[in-house]
């Protein structure tokens, strides 16, 4: 089964969908299975990451910018902004999908882990995460 979800980040960072995600595994059905996780974008990514504490994802976040900073002069792809480059490196440097086991009817998360869509441009459009569980 295969699903779509459309998530809307207002900004650059990381935003938690684990909720939208533990809704789809439950309504689906599936009680022991995998639910794997791709993102249809090469300027955003996904992570699992600690949802406990705040700082860890301001730190991620810091911690990134500065490893791929904008307006670096080896950048030739500047037509979409300084932004877009950079974006496109953070992408290759995280995760476009997740595999995360399915047990008892809900995602098999750690207790502090959550599911993060990491927005790596300032002003991102809409983005899209397909949702596929198998049993």
């Amino acid at each position: 089964m295969i699903r779509q979800l459309s998530l809307q980040p207002k900004r650059q960072g990381l935003h938690e969908f684990t909720d939208k995600v533990q809704t789809l595994v439950r309504d689906s059905g599936v009680r022991e299975g995998l639910c794997t996780l791709f993102v249809r974008h090469t300027s955003c990514s996904l992570l699992i990451q600690e949802n406990a504490d705040p700082t860890a994802k301001s730190d991620l976040e810091r911690w990134l910018n500065r490893l791929v900073p904008e307006h670096d002069e080896l950048y030739e792809h500047t037509l979409e902004g300084a932004d877009d480059m950079p974006a496109h490196i953070k992408a290759a440097l995280t995760a476009v999908s997740l595999s995360i086991p399915v047990i008892d009817g809900g995602l098999a998360l750690g207790t502090w882990q959550g599911i993060y869509l990491w927005e790596h441009r300032h002003h991102p459009g809409s983005r899209t995460v397909l949702v596929h569980l198998t049993t």
